[in-house]
């Protein structure tokens, strides 16, 4: 059996054919669209959500260019969203860069994002990858609905911690997920195995998340604390449970200062102070490793693989990431 050291090389080279391969996915005819996803590919991140496909495939079986297909899709879908995104946030940086909208306006930007989609759509209809096709799609779809859900609960401030797991299911653990199914469903059609790896990338979303919400409270320091959910308005798990421990007149008065004093540095400092002396952070990690251990718990289910142990070291990188 190969170990961790010896595979990291192939799994390079894996990466280095997906990312011709997805750039091929992206092509026009269009010089503007060309230019466009060009820009876009240039200022990708590091890859995580190939590299859970691609390490769930091997992990269940050999990969191949179905699994290749199935991460393209997968970034061609999520990176739709994110343009879309940054449209509806009004936003104009995504890691660091101007989005598309900032540099093309928001009519291009909703267009680029309906061309990504539709790419995808055709990519996996083409090869007849349905089963890659549905598992993407409803990902997206819960993604849509968990952004609306917490939109609409930010009206109100109004979410409970049972709200909060299901809008972070929905809005970001159902896309790693969906990498998670894609690499199994494109090695195997076992639906046993499919629906195990679909339930251990759930786990790793909601732990991924959590760890968000912590760096928004200044944790492993990371740099001063900015509270940009509290600015946002959005109750996060620190928070939820600093809230439920609080009595009636602390609740009122912090959710007075997170709906009307969001904006203010000073009292955006309070609330993190509060919940940090409140015990948030503790509860929240707590949580945040139990999600991880049964995410470990599914994993150890499979055999003991090279491939299982980079899944198992994507798994530590959610809760050990320093941003």
């Amino acid at each position: 059996m190969l170990k961790l050291d010896e595979i990291k090389k192939p799994i390079a080279e894996q990466l280095d054919l997906f990312e011709d391969k997805f750039k091929q996915s992206m092509e026009s005819s269009v010089p503007l669209l060309d230019r466009i996803t060009h820009y876009i590919v240039k200022r990708k991140g590091k890859q995580i959500r190939p590299m859970f496909v691609f390490f769930s495939a091997g992990t269940c079986g050999d990969i191949c260019e179905a699994t290749h297909r199935g991460a393209s899709l997968v970034e061609l879908l999520h990176t739709a969203t994110l343009v879309h995104d940054d449209v509806v946030d009004n936003s104009n940086e995504r890691r660091g860069f101007f989005s598309v909208n900032a540099l093309w306006k928001n009519k291009v930007a909703v267009l680029v994002g309906d061309y990504l989609l539709a790419r995808g759509l055709s990519l996996s209809i083409r090869n007849d990858d349905f089963k890659l096709l549905k598992i993407v799609s409803e990902a997206v779809e819960h993604m849509s609905e968990g952004e609306l859900l917490q939109m609409e609960k930010a009206r109100r401030l109004d979410i409970d911690e049972a709200v909060y797991f299901e809008v972070i299911r929905k809005k970001t653990a159902s896309l790693i997920a969906s990498c998670c199914a894609c690499g199994a469903a494109s090695v195997t059609t076992d639906d046993d195995v499919i629906n195990r790896m679909h339930t251990l990338g759930e786990k790793i979303g909601i732990a991924f998340q959590i760890k968000d919400d912590l760096f928004d409270f200044g944790v492993d320091d990371v740099g001063k604390p900015v509270g940009n959910d509290i600015k946002e308005k959005k109750l996060t798990l620190p928070l939820i449970y600093a809230l439920k421990k609080s009595s009636k007149t602390e609740k009122r008065y912090f959710i007075n200062l997170v709906k009307n004093h969001n904006e203010d540095a000073k009292r955006v400092r309070e609330v993190i102070d509060y919940v940090k002396g409140s015990g948030g952070l503790s509860y929240a990690k707590e949580k945040m490793m139990e999600y991880q251990e049964e995410a470990f718990n599914i994993l150890y289910t499979f055999p003991e693989s090279a491939y299982r142990m980079g899944l198992e070291q994507l798994v530590k990188f959610t809760t050990e990431r320093k941003k």
